[in-house]
Order: structure tokens, then C-alpha cells, then sequence
């Protein structure tokens, strides 16, 4: 099996070097794998996909606003209904 160096912020590094009864490269090795296979997953999903990116961009925009007016209504004390 190949091997990978990482590279921690201090904070992190000290936190791992004080609990060396975790077996932290598995814990790494764990994370990457999930992480590899999600973004296989997205891979195989998106590539027989039609949309454009200004087809995101105009779903992105939609998202954005909704949660903004949930939000703003929220802390308007506005309760209920759909939002627009």
C-alpha cells in the first residue's frame, strides 16, 4: 500500500502526539477513502448529466435568496407560510 505525508496546523499536531494510543493514520486513511468514494459516487452521477453551469448558477441564485428570505423572515418574528 503507498504511503502519504501530512501536513497539520500545530494545534492539531500537538493534540495527536498527546493521545498515541489512537491509531490516527487509520483515522486518515478512513477519511480519505469515504471522501474518495463520495466524490466516485458524484463522479458517475454527473457524467451522463445535461446541465450547464449557468443552469447551476441560476439554481444557485434560487437557493441563495430563499434561504436569505427564510432568514430575514425569521428574524423578523414572521411565522409560517411558503416561502416565495
Amino acid at each position: 500500500m503507498p504511503n502519504m505525508t501530512l501536513s497539520l496546523p500545530e494545534d492539531i499536531y500537538k493534540i495527536v502526539k498527546t493521545h498515541k494510543e489512537i491509531r490516527w493514520s487509520e483515522i486518515a486513511r478512513r477519511a480519505i477513502e469515504d471522501y474518495a468514494k463520495k466524490v466516485t459516487l458524484l463522479n458517475v452521477m454527473t457524467e451522463q448529466s445535461e446541465i450547464t453551469e449557468d443552469d447551476i448558477m441560476v439554481l444557485d441564485e434560487k437557493i441563495k435568496s430563499g434561504v436569505q428570505l427564510h432568514y430575514k423572515r425569521k428574524a423578523a418574528g414572521v411565522t409560517g407560510g411558503k416561502p416565495e
